[in-house]
């Protein structure tokens, strides 16, 4: 009997589960869509399990799959072959696309450091690349500096505002780090939008120039495509060798457990500012790129909801994972871009996706079951 009522709940679960989403889904589209939604989901549903059921016992030869990427490093100047040739083989949309998508490999590395590595939840990311932007745009079209010039400067302004918002903050955990650095991200949006006479408010600030590199201007898609390319590969390099060296390993001990390193001797406080310092430095550079990208900032291009997609970035690859964040990044850019043609549907799919990825392995892509965001 015990058999028979295991094998009844397996099989109506399933069904259940069909049936609510195809009553919430009756009155958008009628009862057609619901019955079609309702067959699908009913062999969807216990085929994921299925699928996730093996997926378990297959979990020694995924990890061994996650100790491969890491020796990827030997054949890494061999994968940036095909992408040198994105240029020349797709059209300026698509060169676009992954223009963005490379700015967002890099402050999806840089989260990835204070959420990643030490295990600190910052939920107001967008707030260091939108200071990297507007240091970029404000020193570009207020004092005449190119970007070259302006780099160092905006990413050093951004660096610093890291390191204060780190001080009072670290002494935080959970759930009140999460609240304070969710309030940092809307301040900061809320003096751009309003600090009419330095960032112009909502109307943005226009007029940026483009980079120049050895006397030409990086104005067209391709060449500031292979700029936005070379910065990635430098921030892979930089972070691999951080990762490895003795401030990372410090980094990965305060998130397994920040009582026992304080014990062996390790400055929890200050390895923390560490981390939230130099994850701001890679989003100032990132908001530099994105400045002169676009010629215009505005407020409106760092919400709150900006903070959340390069959260989800990290989360999806993997939390501490640098694969998983370069994967993470380049999936959440393209994959509604991909879907745009479904304009009805493409958050629908893509938030269904995220779902059903958070269900059936919830440490990302490359992540590690032990590892967890927050303290």
């Amino acid at each position: 009997m015990g058999g028979i009522g295991r094998n009844a709940k397996r099989y109506s679960l399933p069904l259940l589960t069909a049936f609510w989403f195809s009553f919430l889904f009756l009155p958008f589209r009628g009862y057609r869509a619901a019955g079609i939604l309702f067959v699908i989901l009913a062999v969807a549903i216990p085929f994921l399990t299925f699928v996730s059921s093996r997926l378990r016992k297959m979990a020694p030869q995924m990890e061994r799959l996650q100790n491969t990427a890491r020796k990827w490093d030997r054949f890494f100047p061999f994968l940036l072959l095909p992408l040198l040739a994105v240029p020349f083989a797709v059209d300026n949309y698509w060169v676009d696309v992954a223009v963005l998508s490379g700015i967002y490999v890099i402050l999806a590395l840089g989260l990835n450091v204070v959420v990643g590595y030490t295990g600190l939840l910052n939920l107001g990311f967008a707030a260091f690349y939108a200071i990297g932007a507007y240091s970029y745009a404000l020193l570009n079209t207020a004092l005449g500096l190119g970007f070259w010039s302006a780099l160092p400067l905006a990413v050093g302004i951004t660096t610093v505002a890291g390191f204060l918002l780190a001080f009072p903050a670290v002494r935080l955990k959970g759930d009140y780090l999460a609240i304070v650095t969710l309030g940092f991200g809307e301040i900061v949006r809320l003096v751009l939008n309003n600090w009419d006479s330095l960032t112009k408010g909502p109307n943005g600030i226009s007029g940026i120039d483009a980079p120049f590199l050895f006397g030409a201007k990086l104005g067209d898609l391709s060449s500031y495509y292979y700029l936005v390319l070379a910065f990635v590969v430098l921030t892979v390099f930089v972070m691999r060798r951080v990762e490895d060296s003795k401030i990372g390993r410090a980094w990965i001990a305060i998130r397994e457990d920040e009582i026992a390193s304080s014990a062996m001797g390790i400055s929890t406080m200050r390895y923390k500012l560490y981390a939230c310092a130099f994850g701001a430095f890679w989003a100032g550079i990132a908001g530099c790129l994105f400045a002169a990208k676009m010629r215009f900032v505005s407020p409106e291009s760092f919400t709150f909801m900006e903070s959340v997609l390069i959260l989800c970035m990290v989360i999806i690859g993997g939390i501490g994972s640098i694969t998983g964040a370069i994967i993470g990044a380049v999936v959440l850019v393209f994959l509604p871009e991909l879907l745009r043609e479904a304009q009805m549907y493409r958050m629908i799919a893509v938030g269904s996706g995220l779902v059903l990825l958070m269900v059936f392995r919830p440490q990302g892509l490359f992540g590690r079951k032990n590892v967890s965001l927050g303290s």
